[in-house]
């Protein structure tokens, strides 16, 4: 079974920093393809950023240069570190793992429960 658990979330006011952390368990975590996207009330749910089991990276236009993600394939843990946040950050913010459970087997999309990041003004 397939587990990931989304945490860091909070209350920050505009212009400060949020760490994200999302821990997997029971995929292949190091072979696996991450992501985190959020959903802000009314709207649809949008990719934030992403990296690949190899380590490349790709952001939306609206969070380049204030957020990065991260992995750390020893502790199954991918981060997503949110700098110079603004109200339009505001979300629920979930992790995606994009693999499979074993060498070989297909690869599918899991979500974790979600964090959510309020940003005042």
């Amino acid at each position: 079974q397939v587990q990931l658990v989304d945490s860091g979330g909070g209350g920050v006011q505009a212009g400060g920093s949020l760490r994200l952390s999302c821990t997997a368990s029971g995929i292949i975590f190091s072979r696996a393809d991450m992501g985190w996207y959020r959903q802000a009330p009314g709207k649809q749910r949008e990719l934030v950023a992403t990296i690949t089991s190899g380590g490349n990276t790709n952001y939306t236009d609206s969070v380049k240069g204030r957020f990065t993600i991260s992995r750390d394939n020893a502790k199954k843990t991918v981060y997503l570190q949110m700098n110079s946040l603004k109200p339009e950050d505001t979300a629920t913010y979930y992790c995606k793992a994009r693999g499979s459970l074993r060498l070989g087997s297909s690869r599918y999309d899991y979500w974790g429960q979600g964090t959510r990041v309020t940003v005042s003004s």
